[in-house]
């Protein structure tokens, strides 16, 4: 019976860590790949001589072994520690969205915004003039610079600015009676037929939206809450091309995903006029509401030490687009999961990485009213114009962004479960890929 549970014990092991080796060498993490191949004979390897060599003390190796397996089985199935009395931190202030370094980014020196701005924000000027002597983002002149690259993020970008006309439209004039539960299922199973990963429902907050508009016609404008209704998508970013970053392949693909995620909110928008109700598609470069922490609130994820919204699947490695509308809808809950908050506290992955230090090793703090972590957006803004792409280093390093397989969710889903496991699973990553991975080559269809 002692070789049997021994040699059951070791060829699980074995095919476990076989199996992870493959799927490594699929996402083309050789660096893993290896490390797994070194675990296939290290942990299981033990089994197989306890079962087929007789030595002395054999009973207390065997004890060991099963022991030592029985207990990483239970850190990963028992929950522990799952703190379900945490509650999502809600801001006590709007974000003025002139305060962004995007509309920041978009002031012209000697016009009256700029000078407005500047009266009110002298602090914030010194550290602007640093980027604007900068080549800026998708130009000549920046370390990741490539003409395809660039001219291929343009275009989405360029497509992006060309639809924000379509943001709003006319209503029908005839309401057509709705069934909320209906609509509201009808609404998540087609966007994501659309191309979305997921869609949330939450009701808007005043503090999902921006008092004052920041960029292009919109600046000064004060916004008000008109609509009752917010529905949040989130789109993936491919692994492959995130895992380039900071290359000019990481730009292309955060344009085309903006570009998907608009596309999607300016369907749903338009369906939900069609029918007879007001509806607004908040889309790259036209946002009225906060898009993180509208998604937060409708159960997409939670906002992690990156300051970005942090999906169960994806991680950060996500776009976002939303809708408000006053179509009668059912709302879905926050996710108000401690696990990715305390995954955060530990890994800081994304801190380490980052090329200017602009995400902060220390623990939440209290800003504008609410716990929560604040990332240096000078710092992080000026790199981009010097890179000339939107970095992601942070998003490619994620532990939480690895590709959504049974491997990697086995793992998501321990962390999530499990204390003990989720600080045993960062150390791991750290293992298998690296504290400070180097960027991965472009894929070749693109080289």
């Amino acid at each position: 019976m002692m070789q049997l549970i021994l040699i059951l014990s070791g060829a699980g092991l074995f095919l476990f860590f076989i199996y992870a080796v493959v799927v490594s060498l699929r996402e083309h993490e050789i660096f893993a790949a290896k490390r797994f191949f070194v675990g296939v004979w290290l942990f299981s390897l033990p089994f197989f001589v306890v079962a087929f060599v007789s030595f002395t003390g054999k009973i207390f190796v065997f004890s060991f072994l099963i022991v030592t397996l029985l207990t990483g089985i239970l850190l990963f199935l028992v929950p522990y520690k799952r703190n379900r009395a945490y509650r999502q931190a809600i801001p006590a202030a709007r974000i003025d969205e002139r305060d962004t370094m995007f509309s920041r980014n978009e002031l012209v020196p000697g016009t009256d915004n700029f000078k407005d701005y500047y009266l009110q924000n002298p602090d914030k000027k010194v550290r602007d003039d640093r980027f604007r002597r900068n080549a800026g983002l998708l130009q000549r002149g920046t370390t990741q610079y490539n003409s395809f690259y660039f001219a291929s993020a343009d275009a989405s970008f360029e497509t992006i600015a060309a639809l924000r006309t379509f943001v709003n439209g006319t209503v029908a004039e005839k309401k057509i009676p709705v069934d909320a539960q209906r609509v509201s299922n009808y609404l998540k199973n087609w966007s994501k037929k659309l191309g979305a990963v997921d869609c949330g429902i939450t009701e808007l907050q005043d503090y999902h939206i921006y008092s004052t508009g920041g960029r292009g016609e919109r600046y000064g404008q004060k916004f008000v809450k008109s609509h009752r209704f917010a529905l949040a998508f989130t789109v993936e970013m491919d692994h492959k091309m995130v895992q380039t970053a900071p290359a000019g392949t990481m730009v292309m693909e955060s344009g085309q995903q903006y570009l998907e995620s608009g596309r999607i909110a300016l369907q749903v928008a338009k369906f939900i006029r069609s029918l007879g109700y007001e509806a607004r598609a908040h889309i790259d470069g036209n946002y009225e509401v906060v898009c993180p922490l509208v998604a937060r609130a409708a159960g997409l994820g939670e906002i992690g030490r990156m300051g970005l919204l942090m999906t169960p699947k994806l991680g950060p490695r996500v776009r976002i687009a939303v809708v408000t509308t006053n179509l009668p809808l059912i709302t879905d809950m926050p996710l108000h999961d401690y696990s990715v908050i305390d995954a955060c506290m530990q890994c800081k992955k994304c801190a380490d990485v980052c090329p200017t230090n602009a995400i902060s090793f220390n623990d939440r703090a209290i800003i504008t009213g609410s716990l929560r972590w604040q990332i240096n957006q000078e710092s992080c803004f000026t790199f981009w114009t010097i890179a000339g792409t939107d970095c992601g280093r942070c998003i490619s390093v994620c532990p939480y962004s690895h590709p959504d397989n049974n491997l990697h969710n086995l793992v998501r889903f321990g962390m999530h479960n499990s204390s003990s496991f989720r600080k045993v699973a960062l150390k791991m990553d750290d293992v298998f890929y690296g504290r400070k991975p180097s960027p991965k080559p472009v894929p070749d269809g693109f080289k």
